[in-house]
C-alpha cells in the first residue's frame, strides 16, 4: 500500500512534468514556424495542461477502469472552477472579459449538459458517443481561431502565453521525453490508484473524483496561482473554462471512443453538480465582471463541502 501511494506520487510528477516539457518543445516548434502565439495558447497549452486528465482517463478506460475515467474528468472541471479559480481570487480578484462570460462559459455549461445526456441514455458514453464528442470539440477549436482572428483584424488585445525559443533538437526531445513521461506516468497513476482503492475498499469513482482529479489538475492550479501572485491573473478563469470543455470534448471523448464508459447514477449527480455550480459562478461574475475575493473564499467552501458530500456517499 504504501508503494502505491509513492507510486501516484511518482507518476503525478511525471505527468505534470511531462506536460511542462510538451508544452515548451511544442510551442517552440510552432513559433519557428511562425504559427500565430494565441493559436498555441488555444491548442498546444491547452492541451499539454490537460495532458495529465487525457493520460489517466485514457489509461483507466483501457484498463477497464470506466469509473475512474469518467469521474477523473467531472471531478477534474470541479477541482479547476472551485479550486483554482477560488484560490487565485484569494491573492487578486479576477476581472473575466465579458466575451468569456458570453461565448466560452455558455458552451461549457453546454458541453457537460451534453455529457450527462448521453451519459443517462443507457448509461453508457459509448463509441459513437465519443466520435460527437471529439467533433463537437474540432468544431469549437475552429469557432475560437476564426474569432481570435477577427479579434485581432479588429485591433483588439489579445492575451497570449510566453513561448520559450528553444534549438530544434532540444523541442524534439522536450515532445519525445514529455509525451513518454505523460503516457507512463497516466499508467502508474492508474494502476496505483487501482490498488489504494481495493486495499481501502473505495470505488473507482471516488478516487476519480478526488486523487486522479486532484493530482491531474496540478499543472492548472500551479500555473494560475503563479500568475496571480505576478498579478496576471486576469485571464484565469477563462483559461480555466477552456480546459473544462477540453477535458470534457476531447478527453472524455477519446476515453469513450476508445472503450465505451459505464456511467451509474452517481456519476450523472455529479454532472449535475458541475453544471449547478457553474452557473453559480456565471452568476456571481456576471453583473461586475470580478471574481472577487468573498467570491472565491465561497468557492472553496463549496469544495470543501463536495469532498464531504462524495466521502459520505461512499460510506453511506
Amino acid at each position: 500500500m504504501i508503494l502505491a501511494f509513492i507510486g501516484v506520487v511518482i507518476g503525478f510528477v511525471l505527468l505534470v512534468k511531462g506536460a511542462d516539457f510538451f508544452v515548451d518543445g511544442s510551442g517552440s516548434i510552432a513559433k519557428k514556424f511562425n504559427v500565430p502565439v494565441f493559436i498555441i495558447g488555444m491548442t498546444i497549452v491547452a492541451m499539454g495542461t490537460s495532458a495529465p486528465e487525457c493520460a489517466v482517463s485514457i489509461s483507466a478506460s483501457l484498463h477497464g477502469s470506466n469509473g475512474m475515467a469518467i469521474s477523473n474528468v467531472i471531478g477534474s472541471n470541479i477541482f479547476n472552477l472551485l479550486v483554482v479559480c477560488g484560490v487565485c481570487a484569494l491573492f487578486q480578484p479576477l476581472v473575466i472579459k465579458k466575451a468569456t462570460l458570453k461565448k466560452e462559459f455558455p458552451f461549457s455549461v453546454l458541453a457537460a449538459v451534453i455529457l450527462g445526456i448521453m451519459g443517462f441514455v443507457g448509461m453508457t458514453v459509448g463509441h459513437a458517443d465519443g466520435i460527437i464528442l471529439v467533433v463537437i470539440f474540432a468544431f469549437f477549436l475552429y469557432w475560437m481561431v476564426i474569432s481570435a482572428k477577427r479579434s485581432m483584424q479588429a485591433g483588439e488585445d489579445i492575451e497570449a502565453e510566453e513561448i520559450k525559443d528553444l534549438p530544434m533538437w532540444k523541442c524534439l526531445v522536450f515532445i519525445g521525453g514529455g509525451l513518454v513521461a505523460i503516457v507512463v506516468g497516466g499508467q502508474i497513476v492508474v494502476n496505483c490508484s487501482e490498488t489504494i482503492a481495493r486495499g481501502f475498499g473505495l470505488s473507482e469513482t471516488l478516487i476519480g473524483l478526488t486523487i486522479c482529479s486532484i493530482g491531474t489538475s496540478l499543472p492548472e492550479l500551479v500555473t494560475s496561482v503563479v500568475a496571480a501572485k505576478k498579478n496576471q491573473a486576469g485571464m484565469a478563469l477563462g483559461n480555466v473554462i477552456g480546459s473544462n470543455i477540453f477535458n470534457i470534448l476531447l478527453v472524455g471523448g477519446l476515453a469513450s471512443a476508445i472503450s465505451p464508459i459505464t456511467v451509474n447514477m452517481n456519476n450523472i449527480i455529479d454532472i449535475i453538480l458541475l453544471i449547478i455550480i457553474s452557473l453559480y459562478i456565471m452568476v456571481l461574475v456576471w453583473k461586475k465582471q470580478l471574481l472577487t475575493r468573498t467570491g472565491g473564499v465561497s468557492m472553496l467552501v463549496i469544495y470543501a463541502a463536495y469532498m464531504v458530500y462524495i466521502c459520505m456517499r461512499e460510506v453511506l
